[in-house]
């Protein structure tokens, strides 16, 4: 069974690889945010106590890494099921729930491949400095990675069509994104978005990292919960989601297995 969990997430992680394409645009997302953004409004936040507020987007733009890292990484899981690659998997002689975690552990790795090579670029061009607390900034990649990759897989479950998952998958990773503190401190925004933010899983990653990452800045600009908190409230999301993820797999898998016998011509 583990040979069979293993298959899976090399096929995955090889299907990286070979898209370099992808890696490029992975690296020049973030890089865009930092160098064209983060330095028209750094000139606006050193009103507010920081001048270097592109040092305060670097915990941000990692987990944007992440999450699209692992969310695209969870589209070839909709892509077997339409191109047919599903059906050998389903019947191969394991749970069916064995796909699912192979498929987040997959993504996850993808999304942390990612982000290793922008960490590269980032201590190359000087933007993440010591002090750093490095076993904290560890824990924070795997768990947030693993909280996207659980994302991803939740959406790709409930997907009939690529389409389908990349109109969800917009829908959900652009506010998700924005409303987790990445780009600015969560503690003046409105009561109704501050409820959203406590409510996004995603928030407590940013808010991990910038444990990690932010220790000499501003207290405006600090981690704004606990590492406690945070973790807490990552690892509750991914066990429901993964939970849930499992389950609608399975119900799909039976409800397809049934349609095709139902539709299946019967000999006299």
């Amino acid at each position: 069974m583990l040979k069979a969990l293993w298959a899976i997430i090399q096929r995955e992680l090889m299907r990286l690889i070979r898209q370099r394409g992808r890696l490029l645009s992975a690296m020049v997302r973030p890089l865009i945010w930092l160098l064209v953004i983060g330095s028209g409004f750094g000139t606006m936040m050193s009103q507010y106590g920081t001048d270097d507020y592109q040092q305060f987007l670097v915990p941000g733009l990692l987990c944007m890494v992440l999450l699209f890292g692992a969310m695209l990484s969870s589209l070839s899981l909709v892509y077997d099921k339409e191109s047919g690659v599903m059906r050998m998997l389903i019947i191969a002689p394991f749970p069916h729930y064995w796909i699912i975690l192979a498929r987040t552990i997959s993504a996850t790795i993808a999304g942390l491949f990612q982000t290793i090579l922008l960490i590269v670029i980032l201590f190359a061009l000087g933007f993440l400095r010591l002090p750093i607390d490095i076993p904290l900034f560890l824990l924070g990649l795997v768990v947030t990675s693993i909280v996207c990759a659980s994302a991803g897989t939740l959406i790709a479950v409930f997907s009939k069509t690529l389409e389908n998952f990349a109109v969800i998958m917009n829908f959900v990773i652009f506010p998700v994104f924005f409303l987790s503190g990445a780009l600015y401190p969560l503690k003046n925004l409105p009561t109704f978005l501050k409820i959203v933010t406590l409510i996004n899983p995603f928030s407590y990653g940013v808010d991990l990292l910038k444990h990690a990452l932010l220790l000499d800045m501003p207290k405006s600009f600090s981690a704004e919960f606990s590492i406690f908190q945070d973790l807490l409230c990552m690892v509750s999301f991914c066990i429901v989601a993964l939970i849930i993820a499992c389950l609608r797999f399975s119900q799909a898998t039976v409800m397809e297995n049934l349609a095709n016998l139902l539709s299946t011509p019967k000999h006299e």
